[in-house]
């Protein structure tokens, strides 16, 4: 038989098809599987076909047949079930984090692990409340870059801006870079941080990498100090309140029992908590001293109280008299 120009790539071809056009859903049949084959400039026999399947078999594809009114093959399970990949996608949609370009473009990439047939429900619409696609494209290539210097153990370099009332970028320290100790980074409040050891601070320090420009790893390695050596990033993150540092302070709450789940969704399962009474419970945790967490406790009205210590007590209730200060001289 005159082999066509495509004939060494006739199982490649053959599993390309079965993968891209098969499901538990929709299969083809063994006259769909030679026409495909024949369009592409493929001649071939149905026992070279049954040959070529059994080699896919044995390389890790799980091509399987169905018989109704004719025999159809197609692939049953695969690298990502269908749920896994619409979670997948939800959670590119859904993130503030990748813009909307990048977001197209991911699950575009996520449609090709699936048939085209199931690739269609992937085109979900997720609604978020109040979500704002990032607009900075370079924050994706930026983690990769932070990611490969933190597992290099290497020191990174970059420059740090915030926003004026014009919207405008106003680099902090006049524009000079940043040289710090990277030790992991931390999504939070769809955020991603980098966290840091800081040697113009000696301490730890964490920075929003959607604010960072121009980074780089350097070639010098980070310091070998007891500091770094006994960092453990989730005891430095969990006591933080959207990542606006302030001294971290062992408080007792005492909270109305409709905010137990609360309770636990911020601080986790292991969060200390003993009943006060029949309405309230006793909650022991790490905060941060800061208007965050201040905002955090005002949130919930009279449904929660900070018992201890009182310095903490005290610069809330004074937190909270400045606000109405300022709003009764507007």
């Amino acid at each position: 038989m005159p082999k066509g120009s495509n004939q060494k790539l006739k199982i490649l071809y053959l599993m390309d098809l079965l993968l891209s056009n098969t499901d538990e859903e929709k299969g083809l049949t063994m006259k769909e599987i030679l026409t495909y084959l024949e369009s592409n400039g493929i001649k071939a026999e149905r026992k070279s076909i049954y040959d070529d399947m059994e080699a896919l078999r044995l390389y890790g594809v799980d091509i399987l047949t169905k018989r109704d009114a004719t025999t159809e093959y197609y692939v049953g399970e695969r690298d990502f079930e269908l749920p896994e990949l619409k979670l997948l996608v939800d959670a590119v949609q859904s993130s503030k984090f990748i813009t909307q370009k990048k977001s197209a473009e991911l699950i575009g990439k996520l449609e090709s692990l699936t048939s085209k047939n199931q690739a269609k429900s992937l085109q979900r619409a997720v609604f978020v409340s109040n979500r704002i696609k990032t607009q900075n494209e370079s924050i994706y290539y930026n983690v990769d870059a932070l990611h490969v210097a933190i597992l290099g153990k290497r020191k990174v370099s970059f420059k740090y801006f915030d926003y004026d009332a014009k919207k405008k970028r106003v680099y902090r320290k006049d524009g000079k870079e940043y040289i710090t100790n990277p030790l992991g980074l931390s999504w939070n409040d769809e955020n991603y941080y980098l966290i840091a050891y800081s040697n113009e601070r000696e301490n730890f320090a964490h920075y929003r990498v959607d604010r960072m420009l121009e980074i780089k790893a350097l070639d010098e390695a980070i310091d070998d100090n007891e500091k770094i050596r006994k960092f453990d990033i989730v005891s430095y993150c969990k006591p933080l309140f959207d990542m606006f540092g302030g001294e971290i302070v062992r408080a007792e709450l005492i909270v109305h029992n409709s905010l137990i789940n609360a309770m636990i969704d911020r601080f986790g399962k292991d969060v200390f908590m003993i009943p006060k009474d029949e309405n309230t419970v006793r909650v022991i945790a790490n905060v941060t001293n800061s208007d965050t967490f201040y905002g955090w406790v005002t949130g919930f009205g009279d449904k929660m109280l900070i018992e201890s210590p009182k310095e903490l007590r005290e610069e809330y209730l004074k937190h909270i008299h400045n606000i109405i200060a300022r709003k009764q001289d507007t």
